[in-house]
């Protein structure tokens, strides 16, 4: 059994969490008890994933999309409300981790994907002032782009939307995980054959045809579902805790 106060600390700082200006707070956002025996990770702290969180026996919840994000209201009611009273009720603390959780170089959304891919990694670059955020790296064996996309989609159990140049062989990419889409221009200046991230906007089409890459968005939760793990995963074995991975299905 670990203290709550040791576990975010750790947190915190494996994360480097005081370099990032989010677009929430980092770390411990809702307190509960003062010791963890289970901790029970997912991508977003939703009611269904609080749900099943909580009967699971869950102490804390660690997630990558928590509350409290800039400009919505601070009020607690509603939607947020129903999340938060579960969690009061039920003792469970809930941690949060937006993109320090994106970007560790290890732990991190984007070097767990990478992973998953099988992608050799050459690189990471500073976007929006963040460091580490945009990845790049190649297949170890050149394919088709048709073979690239099932790839991706029978590796992360989804159909991944593509567009622009469908007929390029793909070996240089590069990658962020999420709503990334607009790093679209940075991937291509890099001479990136594909890009990949979780969303599309309708603009993203007319970029890749543009600028002559792949584009792939393979679902924002699905790119974010592994960082999470990872870093639970760690924790496990550094502390005297319960690791588990719950996953609540979302397709976008």
């Amino acid at each position: 059994m670990e203290t709550l106060a040791s576990l975010t600390h750790y947190i915190n700082r494996t994360l480097d969490c005081d370099r990032f200006d989010d677009y929430g707070p980092n770390g411990l956002q809702v307190q509960g008890k003062s010791e963890i025996q289970t901790l029970i990770s997912g991508v977003t702290a939703s009611v269904a994933f609080l749900d099943a969180a909580i009967a699971a026996g869950a102490d804390a919840v660690l997630v990558h999309h928590g509350y409290f994000w800039k400009g919505e209201s601070p009020t607690i009611t509603g939607m947020r409300h129903a999340r938060i009273s579960r969690l009061i009720k039920a003792d469970v603390s809930l941690l949060a981790y937006h993109l320090p959780l994106d970007a560790h170089i290890e732990l991190g959304n984007n070097a767990q994907l990478g992973k998953q891919l099988g992608l050799l990694v050459e690189s990471q670059h500073t976007v929006s002032g963040i460091q580490n955020l945009l990845w790049q790296g190649r297949l170890s064996v050149p394919m088709s782009a048709d073979a690239f996309v099932k790839h991706v989609s029978d590796t992360l159990g989804r159909n991944v939307i593509s567009a622009g140049d469908s007929g390029r062989l793909i070996e240089k990419i590069a990658w962020c995980s999420g709503g990334a889409q607009r790093y679209i221009h940075e991937a291509a200046e890099l001479g990136c054959d594909a890009f990949l991230s979780g969303e599309i906007s309708e603009q993203t089409t007319h970029e890749a045809r543009e600028l002559g890459l792949l584009y792939l968005a393979a679902g924002h939760h699905a790119t974010e579902r592994y960082g999470v793990q990872a870093l639970g995963a760690h924790l496990a074995s550094q502390f005297a805790i319960d690791h588990r991975f719950i996953n609540i299905d979302n397709p976008a």
